[in-house]
């Protein structure tokens, strides 16, 4: 209450001083004459007049914001020509005329009707005028004022934001700046204290301050640390009229968070670890995990793990999980109970990285002992080697000792071990090997021009526990003997021109031979080439050997003639360097060939002298006559056969069903019973009244009723047919089975009457088969020889 009291009578005062404005104005204007004429000299001595206004006012102020229960006066207008007599009219136009602001048109006083405020229009431009009042005729040119709006502390300050975010770090030193504030006033910053700020914190002290004149908050207090309180939340103040009481005030908050460094060290919460591991663990199985903790979080948290010192550091590893910052410990190598039972390491947790800011506070790891006890297990056999090479030549004969394996039990117990083959590496079987000892034997002659090298696999086991088993691969070479003789490396064929026997021969060899051996090097070159013994003194080919695995075929004479042999068969012996040493006789071919003068073939052919020879001209006429002829006879049958009226195929559109073959053997009908024997219809084994169903088998043997038994010998169709209805119908081995009995009694008294032909009366004249058109392309023939019947008569 005694806030607005103040207000109103500071608004009552400023009305005063805005009317004292506006009655000096007008006394000012009565001072003035009006219309007076002013003169002034020109440049060339000229006298130049100008009217001069006879009315003028300063600028006016109206208040903002006022509540007065009269309309306030902004001022008033007056002209020196007003002599008061009310011929004079005051006009008032622009901003606002008419509606905020009216004029008095007889004494000029100009009211505001409405309540203004400055943070919505701070002024208004207006226009005023002074015309006659029955002729509004313009007593003085229009003259343009401005009303300002006098500005009160009506608006609180106000910030950008509601709530504001910030982060510093933790253990800052003490001003460090966190964020700064703004607040915004609307009032007019040019006129009194309205628009002037003043910060203040009003929550988070001890903690931060801030800045009275800039809004910067700052930190208050030394290390202040994330780890015992990460939020903060801190409220601002600022106030106008320069915090003086009275003013107005406006709040915000501010959540203020620490921020993260690393100045805490990882710690183990205890001093040893204690672990186990079996001493069947394969390398790279987890023994267990330590944890070092640190209250840093992020990459302050970081924490690696690493065995720095202990007895099991060549066995064991630790690798860290990042995802739980946990020291894994991981088998490096086997252990073995039998050897040593417990290892102790010393792991070390440090933090990757490190703030040198903080150095001081001490080294930032931590150490822990580890101690791992092996446990036994019941392991597998181990052999001696991990794997094993045996040699074995080939054609041994069975039995054959190629190597032996061994294996042992390496636990205390020291089990007794049985030895077998994997015979999925042994499909053929050529092995075998002692269960008890290891000893592998050949169980066939080995090949090894088939296959040098043979690997097995080979199992242990534990004769107590089949499943604790090893395996170990055994490689057998086998080594060759020399049972290959060597052979053509390509089968070879030579060529010699005929020629004179007075032409000189020649050195080049006819062809250069060479051999191979499927034995190994040791067991085949050097390769040696001659003939036969008993060809050794061969008048025409002799064979010379290179002595580098080859030889050469030359002709000891010339003169060879086509005529006389064209073909020339050479046996060749060759010996290989084994021991012993093995040979093989092979067949050089070589042909006698018409050559030019140079010594290029020509042809190898002797058919031309072979015609010559056997056939004469007449001869060959002959066969080419005979040839003629029986082309002619050809060409005479197929003319012949094409001028025929039948084909000679029988064509899949006329069927043999289209034969029509025809009986004069008519029978007597149903009542001819004369014709056949009735008894045939009958089943023989119905004669003693039962007929066994070969459709199903029966659960029981059916018995027929005495009085459905027929005579053997009976010829009443009708009474056959009632017999085996009945015994259908009573058979209680498979009711209701499904089946077909075919009777060749057609009934008697049936409404739809006889389907025989025979006993129809009327005749093929008498029907109609016309239908059959539309029965389809299987009928056509049917059709076209009924329906054109009708044809043939019209036509006769």
């Amino acid at each position: 209450m005694k806030e607005n009291y103040c207000l109103q009578a500071a608004l009552v005062c400023l009305g005063v001083l805005c009317h004292s404005q506006a009655f000096a104005t007008e006394r000012r204007s009565h001072l003035r004459p009006s219309f007076h004429g002013h003169h002034e000299k020109g440049k060339e001595g000229q006298v130049l007049q100008r009217s001069k206004r006879g009315w003028v006012w300063n600028q006016f102020f109206v208040i903002e914001e006022y509540t007065g229960p009269d309309p306030v006066l902004v001022g008033r207008l007056h002209s020196d020509i007003d002599s008061g007599d009310g011929n004079i009219k005051y006009i008032l136009s622009g901003e606002g005329a008419g509606t905020i602001f009216v004029i008095d048109d007889k004494s000029g006083n100009i009211h505001a009707t409405k309540t203004l405020d400055r943070e919505e229009r701070a002024q208004y431009t207006l226009m005023a005028q002074a015309v006659d009042r029955d002729t509004n005729r313009p007593l003085e040119p229009p003259s343009e004022f401005i009303v300002k709006v006098q500005d009160i502390n009506d608006n609180p300050p106000e910030f950008l934001h509601e709530t504001y975010h910030a982060n510093v770090p933790e253990r800052s030193n003490v001003g460090t700046s966190v964020i700064q504030v703004t607040a915004s006033d609307a009032d007019d910053p040019t006129y009194g204290n309205s628009a002037k700020l003043v910060y203040s914190i009003l929550e988070g002290q001890p903690y931060f301050s801030v800045e009275a004149q800039t809004g910067i908050i700052r930190t208050a207090l030394p290390n202040m640390d994330r780890e015992a309180k990460e939020e903060y939340h801190v409220v601002i103040q600022a106030k106008d009229m320069g915090g003086h009481m009275g003013g107005l005030s406006g709040t915000t908050k501010v959540t203020i968070t620490l921020t993260d460094v690393n100045d805490n060290p990882p710690k183990f919460p205890q001093s040893v670890y204690q672990m186990s591991v079996s001493e069947a663990a394969v390398p790279g199985e987890e023994v267990g995990r330590v944890k070092a903790k640190d209250p840093d979080i992020g990459e302050n948290g970081l924490v690696t793990y690493n065995i720095v010192d202990g007895d099991g550091m060549e066995l064991f590893e630790i690798t860290t999980d990042y995802e739980t910052q946990e020291g894994v410990v991981k088998l490096k190598k086997p252990v073995d109970f039998e050897t040593k039972r417990a290892y102790s390491l010393k792991v070390e947790a440090a933090n990757v990285h490190i703030d040198p800011k903080f150095i001081s506070n001490g080294p930032f790891k931590d150490t822990v002992t580890v101690k791992i006890a092996v446990e036994d297990a019941d392991e597998p056999p181990m052999f001696l080697a991990p794997s094993y090479i045996h040699e074995v030549q080939e054609n041994a004969a069975a039995g054959t000792v190629v190597g032996r394996v061994h294996a042992k039990d390496p636990d205390a117990a020291n089990s007794p071990i049985r030895y077998s083959i994997d015979r999925h590496t042994d499909l053929d079987r050529f092995f075998t090997i002692n269960p008890e000892d290891g000893f592998i034997k050949t169980t066939k002659p080995l090949d090894r021009e088939e296959t040098a090298w043979l690997n097995i696999s080979v199992f242990a086991a534990e004769i107590h526990n089949r499943h604790q088993e090893a395996k170990v691969p055994v490689a057998i070479r086998v080594l060759d003997i020399n049972d290959n003789a060597p052979k053509f490396a390509a089968p070879y064929e030579g060529f010699i021109c005929e020629s004179d026997q007075t032409k000189p021969l020649s050195n080049q060899p006819i062809v250069t031979i060479s051999a191979d051996d499927k034995d190994d090097t040791a067991n085949g070159p050097r390769f040696i080439f001659s003939l036969p013994p008993e060809i050794i003194h061969n008048p025409n080919f002799t064979v010379r050997d290179n002595r580098d695995n080859t030889a050469g075929v030359y002709a000891r004479r010339g003169g060879f003639s086509r005529q006389k042999q064209d073909l020339y068969l050479l046996p060749i012996v060759i010996s290989d360097g084994g021991i012993p040493p093995m040979s093989s006789t092979n067949t050089l071919t070589i042909k006698v060939c018409g050559c030019d003068v140079n010594g290029a073939l020509l042809s190898c052919n002797a058919e031309a002298y072979i015609l010559n020879a056997g056939l004469s001209t007449g001869a060959l006429i002959a066969i080419l006559a005979c040839i003629v002829i029986l082309l002619v006879i050809v060409v005479l049958f197929v003319t012949l056969r094409r001028q025929k009226k039948e084909p000679l195929i029988v064509f899949e559109e006329e069927d043999v069903r289209e034969n029509i073959i025809t009986y004069d053997d008519e029978g007597g009908g149903e009542e001819d019973t004369e014709a056949f024997d009735i008894a045939t219809l009958q089943n023989p084994d119905g004669i003693n009244g039962f007929i066994p169903r070969k459709d199903i088998k029966p659960e029981y043997q059916y018995m027929p009723r005495p009085g459905l038994r027929p005579a053997p010998n009976s010829v009443d169709v009708d009474d056959f047919i009632n017999t085996r209805i009945q015994e259908a119908d009573n058979d209680p081995t498979a009711p209701p089975y499904d089946s077909i009995q075919i009777y060749g009694y057609e009934g008697r008294g049936s409404v739809a009457g006889s389907l025989s032909s025979l006993e129809s009366a009327t005749t093929d004249s008498d029907l109609d088969y016309d239908y059959l058109q539309n029965w389809g392309p299987r009928f056509k023939k049917l059709a076209d020889l009924y329906g054109s019947k009708d044809t043939f008569d019209d036509d006769s």
